[in-house]
């Protein structure tokens, strides 16, 4: 699916010679075109291996005022009910991990700023591979200096503490290879508006059957009793991955004045990608 953004705090804390190492890694399923990180820009955001295709190319920009150097590796992750993402080694039933079949060149590259270079991936597909979808994650992690995390020690001061936080970007973006004969359908169910202050969220959840995962856009439309349907709430790029089988999501809608959410109705719709050729995942109503 599109590029996820992973946004790794380091934090070293150095007393008496000792350090401790502490990676915090808060995980969030944005989904865009052209996604950027830290100082890096990266398109494609999600590549599927579909048919006879063999090849993709991908474009790293580094958009900042400095050299940069990026290392590139894959890892693994399994989708959760609520959408988060956890890092696993082995795949969970109905998972494939699709880095085996798959070569990257080059694993590092250097970037002057706003240069830009292209990282070259090739599949190579085994004969008794079974169908359905393969999945890995491509990721783009910044080094930052020759020290370790970019730090260094100075002083001779050991009974002293101190602290120093080095924010370590990174970009990590779905790599799908499916293959044999694959399918999936979808359904929205529970359907239910939740009033927060001035704010309204719609509260749903994605129903995913198959062998493969499903991918779009959703689109909240409201209804009234008379008159045109208005857009109140879009969310693109979303993802069900083959780890679950139902996600929970919520949009928030629009604080629109010409909209009365207490008659009328909600009709949400699940749909390709806007990208795509258009086809409808699946569509529910709320009455209000």
């Amino acid at each position: 699916m599109k590029a996820r953004i992973y946004f790794l705090l380091i934090k070293i804390i150095k007393m008496k010679n000792f350090l401790l190492l502490l990676l915090l890694i808060p995980l969030s399923g944005i989904n865009l075109q052209l996604h950027a990180q830290g100082d890096l820009l990266v398109s494609p955001v999600r590549v599927v291996f579909e048919g006879k295709k063999q090849k993709e190319e991908i474009s790293l920009v580094n958009t900042g005022t400095d050299t940069a150097v990026y290392s590139v590796s894959f890892l693994q992750y399994k989708m959760t009910e609520d959408g988060g993402f956890e890092i696993i080694t082995k795949p969970e039933a109905g998972q494939n991990f699709a880095d085996p079949y798959l070569r990257i060149f080059p694993r590092k590259v250097t970037l002057a700023p706003r240069e830009a270079q292209v990282i070259r991936l090739q599949l190579r597909k085994s004969p008794d591979m079974a169908a359905g979808e393969y999945r890995s994650h491509l990721y783009f992690r910044a080094e930052k200096g020759k020290s370790p995390l970019g730090m260094e020690l100075k002083g001779k001061d050991t009974a002293l503490m101190s602290v120093q936080i080095t924010p370590v970007f990174g970009i990590s973006i779905p790599i799908i290879i499916q293959t044999g004969e694959v399918k999936f359908t979808a359904t929205l169910s529970n359907l239910q508006l939740e009033k927060l202050d001035t704010v309204q969220n719609l509260k749903f959840t994605i129903n995913r059957m198959g062998n493969i995962s499903c991918y779009g856009d959703l689109i909240a439309e409201y209804i009234p009793a008379q008159g045109k349907a208005i857009e109140i709430g879009v969310v693109r790029g979303v993802a069900v991955y083959t780890t679950v089988n139902k996600r929970n999501l919520s949009i928030k809608l629009n604080n629109l004045k010409a909209v009365d959410l207490s008659k009328g109705k909600i009709k949400l719709r699940y749909t390709t990608a806007k990208d795509l050729p258009f086809a409808l995942y699946a569509e529910a109503e709320l009455a209000l």
